[in-house]
């Protein structure tokens, strides 16, 4: 079997990566997003934006399976087609994070086996969820290469507990509101 990132670039679901490539040992890091449904071809070389990606993915593999991951999911709802695309490669003993816009409160699930923290995101990022989860400063990351940035985070996350209120799938589909993500910039 190919890894994530192989079977990723085979078809063509890696979605503006910022970093994709080799951590210490045999570990893998990937930040960008991943495309779960395509967008509409629309010629032969031009096609709409994912309809449905995870988003801001912070993500560590090691030969087949994923260690650590985290992503930006706009809805509860698109996890199953998420997991479903790529449940191949999480691991029951992987570190698995969502940060969901929609959700009104957060919880950890298990699903087919694996283990998933869902997040309330309401208007930070991803990689600013991770540092604070983590206790980590900005500022020391700051003069690390994007290689030990990510291994920074994996290595403090896997001695945090990252665990909510224990909750079964169908109870945090029950959590789904609205949007409560902030969009930020000028206005």
């Amino acid at each position: 079997m190919a890894t994530i990132i192989e079977f990723m670039k085979t078809n063509d679901l890696a979605w503006q990566p910022s970093f994709s490539g080799e951590l210490s040992g045999s570990l893998y890091g990937y930040r960008g997003a991943m495309i779960v449904e395509e967008g509409k071809q629309i010629s032969p070389d031009r096609k709409l934006p994912p309809k449905i990606q995870a988003k801001q993915v912070v993500m560590i593999n090691e030969g087949e399976k994923i260690k650590f991951f985290a992503a930006e999911l706009e809805s509860i709802e698109h996890f199953e087609p998420m997991f479903a695309k790529y449940k191949a490669f999480f691991s029951a003993d992987g570190l698995n994070l969502l940060y969901v816009t929609d959700l009104n409160k957060s919880g950890t699930f298990t699903y087919e086996g694996v283990t998933f923290t869902a997040f309330v995101l309401d208007e930070s990022s991803v990689w600013n969820e991770l540092l604070d989860l983590g206790s980590l400063d900005k500022g020391d990351l700051k003069k690390m290469s994007s290689e030990e940035k990510i291994e920074a985070i994996y290595d403090e996350l896997q001695t945090t507990d990252c665990k909510e209120e224990s909750k079964s799938f169908d109870e945090m589909l029950a959590l789904k509101g609205t949007s409560s993500k902030q969009l930020m910039g000028a206005v």
